[in-house]
């Protein structure tokens, strides 16, 4: 076993050749770190999976052949997840759980910790030592193409359902990748376009989930980027990974880059990129050049080896190799998660739950219903070990009554697509309900391809409206890697939402149409009418190398919320079959002021008929904040099961950065407002209770003084104006009360003060003067605030 201590790893390091040293820092082959036997260094086993585990026996067990490795990895990310053959050919079965957009919409911690857990079940069985995952990219755009693996826009859940994921590999001996930082937002030139981020929308929104994982969970890697932010390569940014990463953060992981993200690898090893995946000979020889020529630091060299090392001596010493893993268990994890994340976006009349031993004809329609779509295309991409079929799994729930038909119906267009909806709609008129599993165009999304329409496959859209419009009772399963377009959505009866559903999403969407499981998923991201809602559209994908993320910090629903615009399907939404009723919120606080935190209590009660589970959500919106900010942001949330009748208090916490925001003139996080609403509810439109706290702000800092500073600005100052009289007393030998009048007279000026001034003292006070004075009030003020 490889279990050196830190002593023996910095000896190691000491023995090792620049060559040997360049090999440790360039990973071998695809999806391994360098042995380097002559030391007894160890190589350890990475792949992707923050799903499922995605363990190819041609690319980790066949060789390292570098030329071999970069046609896989490329047939990899090309690779779709509804293609037969091809990678699925030499892919172990695992695993395939539902995906982060799915996973996201269950708000549910303790489950997304036992996916971690059993995912490094099968990594142990399978000899990988870290798993490529998960990825807390915020959706800001439903249109890019790995918006499917990833949880919300928002950086709380993202954060929170992350951090659960690693706890559970982690604790079971199976390293996580947290990616990819940062602002890997979509797919359209990723390699080379710039994300241009201001700093507060950054702080706040892109790297507050990051910020956030790592205080909870620790991952024993993090990967770089493929894009450029503000103009430098992620991998390359030291301000990204040294500055706020290692220094603000206290990061003492390994940084590892995305395959093939370096296009200077002594930049990046400079910048805090430790490891570089994977093996490229060009990119290793460039690195010995730019050491052997000093462009890199010694110990900078040291400091990466060294971390690589007790990367590896964490793998290696928790290796448990006997492991076997059980796939029916994970399988019925997998219809679980599924179960406890779909979305009820609709349910008018309760037309769900249907009733398994009613008299009727119910009519499936789609190709969806037999062969689902699971997962998203790319290097995320599993070989499920079984999937469930949704007609399956439905017409073994109905009744010797109930007869149930499938009719299948592609997404993709037909020649004689209109005799098809005809004959279904004919179909569906003699059936008491009828299923539509609908879906987008296969080929237009996933990795390296963002979406370029919301709607869904024109032949399912068309499907739909024709559907709605002969009044039948019409129930649509939506299969989706994120928000769609519903021009029919007020003639359906019932919307259900299932994401990317895994493995086990047939099963589970039987479940919830029967009334087995009660609907307790929420949108994790919000819906929009529309594409040109998008927050940020104006800008999307940018041009010329450059996407401006134009919105800053108003993203997802915070954009909504500032336009006043009401989407199809807000944040947080999602419908229940019982009801439930919100009392006595209180707040063990009466004041928000610098270093306090709180605890707000709720009352939650069932007040329906059926056993149910419902996730409270608590926003903060800030009265009168120092800067603009959102109208709420969602600062804590709980899931929660009830009986029928049953009431529970529900704690949840805030700290005292729930109430600030990131000022970048300060370069600091900051409280500053008049009061704050604490909202709980459940969506982020669907406030239900509120109290209001009385914010006492953090002493402002003030700009510095200058002699033709604004006027408005000087008299902002508290101390300022009576500086000024004793000055102008002192100066020109008159009353303070004359001082005063003087003064008064450059109040409404827009021009500098010293500039107004002169109007009326000519040359009596020299500008340089009025520089001492407020010299005197920016070192005083400086002073007071040091105190």
């Amino acid at each position: 076993m490889f279990q050196p201590s830190e002593d023996e790893i910095k000896s190691l390091v000491g023995q090792m050749t620049v060559a040997e040293k360049v090999d440790l820092l360039s990973g071998r082959g695809l999806w391994k770190t360098a042995s380097i036997e002559r030391l007894g260094i160890p190589s350890i086993v990475m792949t992707d999976g923050a799903h499922g585990v995605r363990y190819s026996t041609t690319q980790i067990d066949a060789g390292d052949n570098d030329e071999d490795s970069l046609q896989a990895f490329l047939a990899v990310v090309g690779q779709q997840a509804d293609a037969s053959g091809g990678m699925f050919g030499t892919t172990r079965p695992a695993t395939c759980f539902p995906n982060g957009n799915l996973l996201g919409c269950s708000w549910d911690v303790d489950l997304a910790y036992r996916m971690g857990e059993a995912l490094a079940v099968e990594c142990q069985d399978f000899g990988v030592h870290l798993l490529l995952g998960p990825g807390i990219n915020i959706r800001r755009t439903p249109l890019a193409g790995r918006a499917y693996e990833y949880y919300s826009e928002d950086p709380l859940i993202s954060g929170d359902i992350a951090a659960a994921v690693i706890s559970g590999l982690q604790d079971n001996g199976v390293g996580a990748s947290l990616k990819h930082f940062a602002c890997n937002n979509s797919e359209i030139e990723r390699t080379a376009t710039s994300s241009d981020v201001d700093e507060r929308a950054l702080r706040e929104i892109y790297l507050a989930g990051f910020e956030r994982v790592i205080g909870k969970s620790a991952p024993w890697t993090v990967m770089s980027a493929y894009n450029r932010l503000n103009g430098i390569q992620a991998a390359e940014n030291h301000w990204l990974l040294g500055t706020v990463l290692r220094e603000e953060w206290g990061y003492d992981g390994l940084v590892v880059s995305d395959w093939h993200a370096i296009k200077d690898r002594g930049a990046a090893v400079a910048a805090g990129t430790d490891l570089d995946m994977p093996e490229s000979r060009p990119r290793k020889a460039r690195l010995r050049a730019a050491i052997e020529a000093g462009d890199v630091a010694p110990e900078v060299v040291d400091a990466a080896c060294a971390r690589v090392l007790a990367f590896v001596r964490k793998c290696k010493t928790q290796e448990r190799r006997d492991t076997v893993a059980d796939l029916d268990r994970h399988h019925a994890l997998s219809r679980e998660i599924a179960a406890e994340s779909i979305v009820l976006l609709r349910n008018e009349g309760r037309t769900l739950p249907l009733d398994p031993n009613s008299t009727g004809r119910l009519l499936v329609v789609g190709d969806g219903a037999t062969i689902p779509v699971i997962q998203g295309s790319g290097s995320a991409t599993t070989n499920p070990y079984r999937v469930d079929s949704p007609f399956v799994q439905i017409a073994a729930r109905a009744g010797t009554n109930f007869e149930v038909q499938h009719l299948p119906f592609s997404s993709a267009a037909e020649v004689n697509m209109q005799a098809l909806i005809e004959a279904t709609v004919e179909a569906a008129s003699s059936a008491d309900f009828t299923v539509v599993f609908a879906e987008n165009e296969k080929s237009r999304h996933g990795e390296g391809n963002d979406r370029d329409t919301l709607k869904l496959a024109a032949s399912h859209d068309a499907l739909l409206h024709a559907l709605a419009a002969s009044g039948c009772k019409v129930i649509v399963v939506l299969s989706m890697p994120d928000t769609v377009e519903m021009p029919w959505l007020e003639d359906v009866d019932a919307v259900l939402a299932a994401f990317y559903a895994g493995q086990g999403g047939g099963e589970a969407i039987a479940r919830v149409v029967f009334g087995e499981q009660n609907p307790c998923g929420k949108l994790s991201a919000s819906m929009p009418v529309q594409m040109h809602d998008i927050p940020g559209w104006h800008t999307y994908p940018g041009e010329h190398g450059r996407h401006l993320y134009s919105e800053g910090v108003f993203v997802g629903y915070r954009f909504y919320d500032l336009k006043a615009i009401a989407p199809a399907f807000p944040f947080g939404h999602g419908l229940s079959y019982t009801t439930f009723s919100y009392e006595n919120l209180w707040i063990d606080i009466q004041e928000v002021a610098p270093g306090v935190a709180c605890t707000a209590s709720v009352t939650i009660r069932n007040t329906g008929s059926v056993a149910a589970k419902e996730i409270v959500q608590l926003y903060v919106r800030p009265v009168k904040p120092g800067l603009k900010r959102p109208i709420r942001e969602l600062k804590a949330f709980c899931k929660l099961y009830l009986e029928p009748g049953e009431a529970k208090m529900v704690p949840l916490t805030l700290v005292e950065r729930d109430f600030q925001y990131f000022d970048a003139v300060r370069s600091a996080w900051v409280l500053d407002a008049e009061a704050f609403v604490i909202e709980v509810g459940a969506s982020s439109r669907d406030i239900l209770l509120e109290a209001i706290l009385p914010c006492r702000p953090e002493r402002p800092v003030l700009p510095v003084l200058l002699p033709n500073s604004p006027a408005a600005l000087v008299f902002a100052h508290p101390k300022a104006e009576a500086a000024l009289v004793d000055f102008f007393v002192a100066t020109l030998s008159i009353s303070s009360a004359e001082a005063t009048a003087l003064l008064a007279k450059t109040k409404g000026s827009f021009l500098g003060l010293y500039d107004t001034l002169s109007w009326y003292v000519g040359d009596s006070v020299r500008e340089t003067d009025i520089a001492q004075v407020f010299a005197s009030l920016n070192d005083t003020y400086v002073e007071d605030s040091l105190e």
